[in-house]
């Protein structure tokens, strides 16, 4: 091993990644540090239209990028889109199931208790989180069978090793992700090819449009109950930025891990490791 080859180890020039979710937060920032790596990036999305934050630092390359409409929960949208990108780039090389998050409804409050929780609510976290990541590595997992290697990239959440207060679907849910990242690493490594990888990352606590105001007051900016709860439990003393989950997805995703397969790698500021005391 030289220094050379380890430098090229984040070099994804004439790589193409596809990400489910690519507009939000997470797969946003995601996507874009992969262009700037200068991989050729798909962003799958039911929102086809890139917010301008976005599309700002993708347009600055060097890799390129394109928008696919997709439903992550309509498998024939995937597939199409799935055809438009081998049109458009040739092959696929990964895969980062980024689409997921929780539903308002499905969250316990005094106002909705947990024997109340509409089963349309729970569904819809189970099926967006779970199936949500199960279709598209079916399509685009088939296409890395076909050609003997790819990596597949899931998001979990630390909220599937312990479970939060207030959102039983979501935590079971990510839960169910983390086990489905596991059970498909040894059956794509076993069934068709070692050079097929799949991992996973557990973010903690990061600030996003959908738990912004349940950490934060939105009328002062200061941290709610529970906010001030969780920062007094993280040791890093602060909630994670999207910019953040970079160098653990770079490297689950180069050849920096190729002896890596079926592992969640937590990414919360030791949440996980703080007892309280």
């Amino acid at each position: 091993m030289n220094l050379q080859e380890l430098s090229q180890w984040y070099d994804f020039t004439g790589k193409t990644a596809v990400v489910t979710g690519g507009t939000g937060v997470l797969g946003g920032e995601i996507a874009c540090a992969l262009v700037g790596c200068g991989a050729n990036v798909a962003v799958l999305d039911r929102n086809p239209n890139l917010p301008e934050h976005l599309k700002t630092p993708m347009d600055a390359g060097p890799g390129k990028y394109m928008v696919a409409y997709s439903d992550v929960l309509d498998r024939d949208t995937i597939v199409a889109a799935a055809q438009t990108i081998q049109q458009a780039y040739g092959r696929i090389d990964i895969l980062i199931n980024a689409a997921g998050g929780n539903h308002p409804q499905a969250t316990t409050r005094p106002d909705n208790p947990f024997f109340d929780l509409p089963k349309e609510a729970l569904n819809f976290v189970f099926d967006l989180n779970i199936m949500g990541a199960v279709l598209p590595s079916q399509v685009f997992g088939r296409l890395m069978a076909a050609q003997g290697e790819g990596v597949i990239l899931n998001l979990s959440s630390m909220s599937a090793f312990v479970p939060l207060t207030r959102i039983p679907g979501y935590s079971a849910a990510k839960a169910g992700v983390s086990n489905f990242t596991q059970w498909l690493a040894v059956h794509m490594a076993q069934e068709y090819s070692p050079r097929i990888r799949v991992n996973a990352i557990a973010p903690g606590f990061f600030l996003t449009s959908q738990n912004r105001f349940l950490l934060t007051d939105e009328q002062t900016g200061d941290l709610t109950p529970r906010g001030q709860a969780i920062i007094a439990h993280t040791p890093l003393g602060r909630f994670g930025s999207p910019e953040d989950l970079l160098g653990a997805v770079l490297w689950l995703l180069s050849p920096a891990s190729a002896f890596v397969t079926g592992t969640i790698v937590p990414i919360d500021g030791g949440f996980h490791a703080f007892s309280g005391v």
